[in-house]
């Protein structure tokens, strides 16, 4: 029995958001601002991780994994202020923090999320 796959803000080339089974598949989420620092753009990419987990129907408390590109692994400890101040105590999700070249040189960061629906 095949399960339908949802996809939601879909563009020619990849969709931000995929739902299968319950899991929800978030494409790599970039700041859109490239004129702050490694704080704010961390604080930007969270807040569109909420808003399209919501849209998918789950939260940052059912986060499942997370992949986090920097572009200067030496941004880790300012990008965890805000990570630390955003996840949702008792609910950290397991994390790969690495360091990687972005498609725009403004991007200090990429966040990649898989989640359960609620």
């Amino acid at each position: 029995m095949s399960q339908d796959i949802t996809r939601v803000g879909m563009a020619a080339r990849y969709s931000e958001a995929a739902v299968f089974n319950g899991i929800v598949f978030l494409a790599g989420m970039v700041p859109e601002r490239g004129d702050v620092d490694i704080r704010g753009q961390t604080e930007d990419v969270l807040q569109q991780v909420e808003q399209r987990l919501r849209e998918c129907g789950s939260d940052k408390s059912r986060i499942l994994r997370t992949e986090i590109f920097l572009t200067d692994i030496r941004d880790i400890a300012a990008m965890n202020e805000v990570w630390d101040a955003w996840v949702v105590p008792g609910a950290a999700p397991p994390r790969a923090t690495v360091q990687a070249a972005l498609a725009n040189p403004a991007y200090r960061i990429e966040i990649v999320v898989t989640a359960a629906q609620a």
